[in-house]
């Protein structure tokens, strides 16, 4: 009798924005780019019409370019900035590939795998898509602008566990510094965590110590520049 399928082991799914869905998002920003632009043009020529007005060197400057020429630079500039602009918003947005073997999320063109025998869970968290391992600690947490069924259809069509929210959630508890109910390197380590929410900059420092509370047997997220945790199971 021939061996059964493994629902697993087919080819990865892709779950990103389509092409046309980019090309809309850096086209819409090209538009928008050029008709800032294209207003600050008519905003300088009414400038020099009041000399009272501040910024009379600049506005006289953009003002003084001849038509139609002014219009087209105008557009054109603003145009290439939006284009820029809608480039670097898709270019940060996370792009999740589920297979049988593994799961791999990519953000600014930096690919993190995760072996597909460790993902025990997967759900989305409000705006963040969470991957458990076997112990509940958060394999990943990022943030993901994905449609949320086509998430749940990707993961559950490789055989993974998908959960509408964290089954978890109910566990999870204020951080007080210096509570008995933690250790005292986990409370350290929180310490820090708590100093660089206050930095938007520090993603990358977060998910470091986000690592190490994992490794303390703590679960943290974040909540309006506030710390939550929950104790791992197993």
């Amino acid at each position: 009798m021939p061996d059964e399928p493994n629902p697993k082991a087919d080819e990865p799914t892709m779950i990103s924005e389509p092409l046309w869905g980019q090309v809309l998002v850096v086209l819409v920003f090209g538009l928008i780019g050029a008709g800032i632009f294209w207003l600050i043009k008519l905003l300088a020529k009414w400038l020099v019409t009041l000399p009272w007005a501040p910024m009379q060197g600049p506005a006289k400057l953009v003002a003084s370019i001849p038509e139609p020429g002014l219009t087209i630079g105008a557009i054109a500039v603003g145009g290439v900035l939006g284009l820029i602009a809608g480039a670097l918003v898709k270019f940060h947005e996370l792009s999740v590939s589920v297979s049988g073997s593994e799961v791999v999320l990519t953000r600014k063109g930096e690919p993190r795998t995760f072996a597909g025998d460790d993902v025990a869970l997967a759900f989305r968290d409000g705006k963040h898509l969470v991957l458990l391992g076997h112990r509940t600690e958060e394999l990943a947490r990022e943030e993901c602008d994905q449609d949320r069924r086509r998430l749940a259809e990707a993961f559950t069509a490789h055989g993974y566990s998908w959960a509408d929210e964290d089954p978890y959630q109910k566990e999870f508890q204020l951080w007080v510094p210096d509570s008995k109910k933690l250790p005292s390197h986990a409370h350290v380590l929180l310490k820090a965590r708590q100093e660089l929410l206050k930095n938007p900059g520090s993603a990358d420092q977060l998910r470091e110590l986000r690592g190490e509370l994992v490794e303390a047997g703590v679960v943290v997220r974040d909540k309006d520049k506030r710390q939550y945790w929950r104790l791992l199971r197993g």
